[in-house]
């Protein structure tokens, strides 16, 4: 069989996995959704890494970031506290309130 360059090629080879060069590839859409498998090898330069560490390291560092980080500690610690003391029976809970009422 011949491949587009015209040099012959054995079935094996075909089974290979050389590409077809009319075959058509999906085209990335961003406003679609995507999905992968759990254990794909999605594989990024060193440039786009070290893009994306610099990114994060630089959110991460704003006093904003370090806010939202205390934060979700305190609510840790409140719901520690709280899950403690209904444990101890201190805390009970709360009946629901009748449909229909404020």
């Amino acid at each position: 069989m011949l491949n587009q360059n015209n040099i012959i090629m054995s079935e094996e080879t075909q089974d290979l996995g050389v590409i077809d060069a009319n075959e058509q590839f999906p085209t990335f859409d961003p406003t679609k959704k995507y999905t992968w498998h759990t254990d794909a090898a999605i594989t990024i330069t060193g440039a786009e890494f070290g893009l994306i560490l610099n990114a994060l390291r630089a959110i991460v560092n704003t006093s904003e970031a370090q806010a939202l980080f205390l934060a979700a500690e305190a609510t840790d610690k409140i719901e520690g506290v709280l899950a403690r003391n209904v444990t101890n029976g201190n805390i009970v809970e709360a009946p629901e309130a009748p449909k229909g009422s404020l």
